[in-house]
């Protein structure tokens, strides 16, 4: 019993490390609505900074005095990231504003590596917290018992700030009517500045605090980022006291799991954030009305099929295309193998960002289902190549069909959540089910045979699924179906009305998404031979994502675009130098605060102006 008792007590204390960082992220997007993916980053920098100066600073002021500064410090960098980059951008598409914290997490990323190494780095421990207490026959560090008291008193004192003082009222009104709030006569951009700067200061103190119970890494970010989403969805965006329980549950799951069921540790705080969704589709705490917006994919410029020129300048670049392998190197034929089947995936995203105005944070899943598809059916089942390949899509289209049907009832950002903890669910059993998916030593030998056995026919067979896929979905676009998707994004009630059924319309854009999804990830199990659990891990679905939004959610088109601007940009950056994060961070920062339209969207914006300027005006776009 003394070690349950034990384990219950470093449960309490992760939980408090875990609220701090969940309850600035909850502030952060229940004022600004921005999903702050660089969070995770700033929590990291918080530690890294913190064991700089309490490696430099003497006794126990300098230690305490130190942790403060670092969360401090970091919280001014935060300020200035909002008001130099998110406060641009506040009236761009919301995913926008996700892509551009993705830009600041590539660069934190490769920074902190610059700044301070890549090997882990020991802190010293906390003066006059340096040993242990006996309670229950364990012995109890005092570390693990400072920070159980400070969970509560943290929420005592963000309790009296949003309840007791000014700033409090204005956040609060600001979280439940943005727009009510500036039309009072609210600074709405001192008060973005101030509660980004809190929510990243709460982060930054979180990972400061981290130092007598780990290691600073490079890898912190993203390990915390996950946990924090799945506390914040699970206690309702923009609840303090939710986050608080929520944060309780996560890590009492992480500190038991392991023990009481080790097969699936992984995946047990994603599996008790899609049960409590299923109740409660707002968290428990969280109001149904918290992340309403408009559908970032509404264009006020209307969307067109191609017309005959158009269709003869794809084709025309198709046939271009083809002949890439008699005028360039294998390595060159491998990368644009590997930006068509990027392309694929970004077009299949497209399907639901902008067709169906439905985010997903978890595209990854049904990536990974195909590749594993190809992987069982080609080492448990013994098929062939071709085989597989006509298999695998069946992968994707089944797992997003169940998914459709169990995120039936939730909508904007807690349906894209519940997407990555679908992913995530995938990505613990890929890793964890060792007998069937190898675990982390993944499925290897899935080498293509025949006429795509070489470089340069694996590349035209892409190539040609490619055409299909894209063909398709243009296709799926323009025809009643896909304009009843569009009314559904729009007006949901009002399709409704007409007799267009909403919720089927939307299980049929995750089915179709999927199975596209599934075809991108069928195909790169064949060009990398192998298939791991990164298949299905979040970088995939973020690169997806920043691919759809480079290019423009607003268009037809931006897939295609984004996909080969941002996978060529990136394979070009790997092998040009060892800070590729970094500047690839940094490209996306300047594309999205010159371009908030996307590339695509930027071009039409400049023809669409083009075309109202008077003849002989003598301008030019």
């Amino acid at each position: 019993m003394s070690f349950w008792i034990a384990q219950f007590l470093t449960g309490l204390a992760s939980a408090a490390s875990l609220f701090l960082v969940a309850s600035g992220l909850s502030i952060i997007f229940g004022v600004t609505r921005v999903v702050n993916f660089a969070h995770g980053a700033f929590y990291m920098i918080g530690a890294y900074v913190a064991w700089s100066l309490t490696e430099r600073l003497a006794g126990a002021f300098g230690w305490w005095g130190g942790v403060l500064l670092a969360a401090a410090a970091v919280a001014a960098l935060g300020a200035l990231a909002e008001i130099l980059v998110l406060r641009r951008i506040y009236q761009a598409p919301e995913l926008f504003q996700l892509l551009a914290t993705f830009g600041l997490t590539l660069i934190a990323a490769d920074l902190v590596v610059m700044l301070w190494g890549p090997d882990e780095l020991v802190g010293r421990r906390a003066p006059g917290l340096t040993g242990s207490i006996a309670l229950f026959d364990q012995m109890i560090p005092a570390w693990d018992l400072f920070l159980i008291v400070l969970g509560p008193v943290a929420l005592g004192l963000l309790w009296l700030l949003f309840n007791r003082t000014r700033f409090g009222v204005l956040v609060r009104a600001a979280t439940q009517d943005r727009e009510m709030a500036a039309a009072l006569g609210v600074n709405e951009k001192w008060l973005f500045t101030g509660v980004f700067a809190l929510g990243v200061f709460l982060a930054a103190l979180a990972g400061a605090l981290q130092l007598p119970r780990e290691s600073v890494n490079h890898h912190m970010d993203l390990r915390i980022i996950v946990d924090a989403f799945v506390v914040v969805v699970i206690g309702g965006l923009g609840s303090i006291t939710g986050a608080f329980i929520a944060a309780l549950l996560v890590a009492q799951l992480n500190a038991f799991g392991i023990l009481l069921f080790p097969k699936i540790s992984l995946v047990i705080i994603f599996l008790v954030m899609a049960a409590v969704l299923a109740v409660r589709p707002w968290g428990l705490l969280g109001r149904p009305d918290v992340a309403q917006r408009p559908p970032a994919a509404t264009s006020a410029r209307p969307w067109r099929p191609l017309g005959a020129a158009g269709r003869l300048a794809m084709a025309a670049l198709a046939l271009a295309a083809m002949a890439l392998p008699f005028i360039s190197g294998e390595y060159l034929v491998i990368a644009a193998t590997e930006t068509l089947i990027f392309a694929i995936l970004a077009v299949s995203l497209h399907m639901l960002l902008s067709v169906a105005g439905v985010a997903s944070f978890g595209h990854a899943a049904f990536f990974g289902l195909g590749a594993y598809g190809v992987a069982l059916a080609v080492k448990g089942l013994g098929l062939g190549m071709g085989a597989a390949l006509a298999l695998a899509p069946l992968a994707g289209l089944v797992g997003a069909g169940l998914f459709a049907l169990a995120a039936a009832r939730l909508s904007g950002v807690y349906l894209a959540m519940l997407t990555l903890a679908f992913a995530q669910i995938l990505w613990s059993i890929a890793f964890q089910w060792v007998e069937v998916t190898g675990g982390d030593n993944g499925v290897l030998g899935l080498w293509p045979t025949g006429f795509a056995a070489q470089p340069a026919g694996f590349y035209w067979l892409t190539l040609g699924v490619a055409v299909l896929v894209i063909g398709a979905s243009r296709v799926i676009m323009f025809s009643p179906f896909g304009y009843g998707l569009r009314g559904v994004r729009d007006e949901a009630r009002r399709a409704a009305s007409i007799g267009v059924r909403p919720g089927l319309m939307r299980w049929c854009a995750f089915a179709i998404a999927g199975t596209g999804a599934a075809v991108a990830g069928a195909l790169f199990a064949f060009l990398k031979g192998s298939v791991f659990p990164d298949t299905l891990a979040i970088p995939v679905s973020v690169d997806s994502l920043a691919m759809v939004l480079l290019g423009g959610v607003q268009t037809t088109l931006g897939p295609l675009v984004g996909a080969v601007a941002y996978k060529a940009l990136s394979i070009w950056l790997l092998s040009q130098t060892q800070w590729s994060k970094l500047a690839l961070g940094l490209v996306i920062l300047a594309v999205v605060l010159a371009f908030p339209r996307g590339l695509v969207g930027v071009v039409n914006q400049w023809r669409d102006r083009w075309a109202k300027r008077p003849p002989g005006s003598g301008e030019h776009p």
